[in-house]
């Protein structure tokens, strides 16, 4: 099976409880202004996080790198590969794929996502997240972009019938003051933005984000820029042989949350899922076999 090397940030994660006090603060600089605040010189780097220069030197040792030279490129290749478009992924994947039938390798990439995905998401900050989205007293937002607005409104059909108060904010991103205007300190928006990622989606959670509502990020495995400014990221691995990137281990993602939020508010939940059948039932959507 063909796999992605890890990037800098789970190398990061995956080392950090060996890191010395004084690492684990560098380690910290990084990852709160990830890749760009690796990919100045390592005196810069150092001076940044406010740590000597071999103590640089030291901790990208321990991630596996030969040397800083070769951690910065590690970061460019990330940074590289943040803002490819289809054609040049599909060309990454035809150079790279194994001899096996596209079926076997499409599902070896995306189990692999899903694995990973799951691997680095922490469960206490799950539930943090899922305490954001069941609160019922403030106002829950939910917005994508071109392509992943299909997660947006997925999330939005099933959270606006597990609970009140839910808001899918349309589209146009000329709407968006509109919304923003109403937001309130203690709401949530919830936001899904995945590479090449979207400048407009930047600038809602950045005014989002000075009205005191709490920020939560769906992206994929490199980081929405969104990240620096979310006060909960999560990332989803989404590479696939393909020229599009695969929205599998995100939409797992969002049906855990979806069930958790459920199962949170379960009572009031199930007398709003009663309600909601009756009105299906008064407007004859939906034919009944029993």
């Amino acid at each position: 099976m063909t796999t992605t090397k890890p990037t800098v940030r789970e190398l990061i994660r995956q080392h950090y409880s060996e890191l010395t006090p004084s690492e684990r603060k560098l380690a910290g600089t990084l990852l709160e202004n990830y890749p760009a605040a690796g990919l100045a010189s390592i005196t810069a780097v150092a001076s940044n996080a406010g740590v000597s220069t071999p103590t640089v030197a030291r901790m990208i040792k321990k991630l596996g790198f030969k040397g800083y030279p070769q951690f910065h490129q590690a970061l460019l290749h990330e940074l590289e590969a943040k803002g490819v478009g289809p054609t040049q992924r599909r060309n990454n994947w035809l150079s790279e794929a194994p001899e096996t039938h596209l079926l076997n390798r499409f599902s070896q990439a995306v189990s692999y996502n899903l694995e990973q995905t799951f691997a680095h998401i922490e469960s206490a900050r799950f539930d943090q997240v899922i305490d954001k989205l069941a609160d019922a007293d403030k106002r829950l937002y939910i917005v994508g972009g071109r392509i992943t607005h299909a997660l947006a409104d997925y999330a939005f059909t099933h959270l606006q019938a597990v609970r009140p108060h839910v808001t899918h904010m349309a589209s146009s991103s000329g709407t968006w003051p509109h919304y923003v205007l109403d937001m309130e300190p203690g709401e949530t928006l919830l936001i899904f933005d995945i590479r090449r990622y979207e400048t407009n989606l930047l600038r809602l959670a950045e005014l989002v984000g000075n009205r005191g509502v709490t920020i939560v990020l769906c992206t994929d495995q490199w980081g929405s820029p969104i990240s620096s400014v979310a006060d909960f990221t999560f990332n989803c691995w989404v590479e696939i042989p393909s020229g599009w990137d695969s929205n599998i281990a995100t939409m797992m993602l969002l049906e855990a949350m979806i069930a958790a939020v459920q199962e949170q508010r379960w009572p009031e939940t199930r007398a709003r899922y009663e309600r909601l059948e009756e009105l299906f039932d008064m407007t004859q959507l939906f034919r009944r076999f029993i």
